[in-house]
């Protein structure tokens, strides 16, 4: 693929976020290491999925649902409110590797996103340890 072809359109658009989001939540769920990063959203989880989403549309490169909805993401400000240290960053991270993984974004692009998850995971701390 070219250069100008968008990370949105190589995983697959919107099909691929979309289930990328439902796998995340879905092991965010059920995998007990993730237990705090759970503990931190409300019981009802689609509110929260369909955020990432819309985020994550924009993000590489497709529809910008969330600014068109939201505005601007201002993620360190809207994240604000939870106690985020590196467990949670890494059990996020973790949890997004599990999701990447398991709808099958090839290796190559996996790895970028990764880099780019981390260091806004890591962004988003707030907290020490």
């Amino acid at each position: 693929m070219d250069n100008s072809t968008t990370t949105y359109e190589k995983i697959g658009g919107d099909a691929a976020v979309a289930l990328l989001c439902d796998r995340f939540y879905e092991f965010m769920a059920s995998v007990p290491q993730f237990s705090e990063l759970r503990s931190m959203h409300p019981e009802d989880l689609q509110g929260s999925r369909d955020k990432l989403y819309m985020f994550l549309s924009g993000w590489f490169g497709g529809p910008d649902l969330f600014v068109e909805k939201f505005g601007h993401p201002r993620l360190r400000g809207r994240h604000m409110p939870f106690a985020i240290g590196v467990k949670e960053r890494d059990q996020w991270v973790a949890c997004m590797v599990l999701a990447m993984e398991s709808v099958g974004i090839e290796e190559g692009i996996r790895a970028k996103l990764l880099e780019n998850f981390f260091n806004t995971a890591d962004f988003m701390r707030n907290k020490e340890g």
